[in-house]
């Protein structure tokens, strides 16, 4: 009792009076910080629980975090899903997902800043150093990370996407060539396939004339990211349609993506220049 007394008196001596910061073992609460706990022989100490109870919290606030006791590592949940302190996909995550036929889809764009191993993946936004990349970087549309990121992801140069520290999060791998060929003839082929997995909202901009307007009915949520060409420059955003990379190289200097667009029916391919920019979708190993 006198322990949650001398506690409650601390809280209200050192912060809550003043409701604007609280401090936890100092009188001067930096003015940056809600909460300012300073202390030489104590640490902060969240809640621990195991990822089955890390799962089970029911609509996590962006940004919570905990310690994951059989993860054995400190998590903060990103809106999306579970990370661990260094960006990455965090051990014991759980990533919303979507079955077409054989194949377990991720249900959104991937959206991690670094490699498997925890390495960053450089965010380049000028439009020149952006062409004369060789090696992985990322980067959002028209560079505004704060409007696109939440609805659709970063987008990845190829270079990221073949880097060998990993690209996908454990248990995950770039879709292939064929995971999207084997998607198409499982959802009705060329004549409905794009329609079934593009999403219904506005965000396709389905007012615009000849509009083959879609119905989900895979799931798959499809979005129209858009790209960034290997110039640096940024289009299709929000008209022509959606882009992700596959893990297949063309050649050299190009590679193989898979697109949706919002005035046909068919789940269409090609190859682009792998300076350019797309989404990435993952499929469970």
């Amino acid at each position: 009792m006198k322990t949650i007394v001398l506690l409650f008196c601390t809280f209200f001596l050192f912060g809550l009076a003043d409701a604007q910061n609280l401090g936890i073992g100092t009188t001067t609460p930096n003015n940056s910080a809600k909460v300012d706990i300073s202390s030489t022989n104590k640490g902060f100490l969240p809640p621990r629980m195991s990822f089955a109870q890390r799962n089970a919290i029911p609509n996590p606030a962006t940004g919570l975090v905990i310690w994951c006791s059989d993860c054995r590592e400190m998590q903060v949940y990103d809106g999306y899903l579970w990370k661990n302190m260094s960006g990455y996909a965090a051990s014991g995550v759980s990533v919303p997902s979507i079955r077409i036929c054989n194949d377990v889809w991720m249900l959104k764009n991937l959206a991690v800043r670094t490699y498997r191993n925890g390495d960053s993946i450089p965010v380049v936004t000028d439009p020149v150093a952006w062409s004369n990349l060789t090696t992985g970087a990322m980067c959002w549309q028209y560079n505004s990370p704060n409007l696109y990121d939440s609805i659709f992801g970063p987008l990845y140069n190829w270079y990221a996407v073949s880097d060998p520290r990993g690209l996908a999060p454990v248990g995950w791998h770039v879709s292939t060539q064929n995971e999207w060929i084997n998607a198409g003839e499982c959802l009705g082929g060329d004549s409905i396939a794009n329609i079934r997995m593009r999403d219904t909202s506005n965000l396709w901009n389905y007012n615009l004339p000849n509009v083959v307007r879609a119905n989900n009915s895979s799931g798959f949520t499809g979005l129209p990211g858009g790209y960034r060409q290997e110039d640096g420059g940024f289009t299709s955003l929000g008209t022509d349609g959606g882009f992700w990379w596959t893990a297949r190289e063309s050649n050299a200097s190009s590679a193989f993506l898979y697109y949706l667009v919002y005035d046909g029916a068919m789940i269409l391919s090609g190859t682009v220049i792998k300076k350019s920019g797309a989404s990435v979708r993952c499929v469970r190993d």
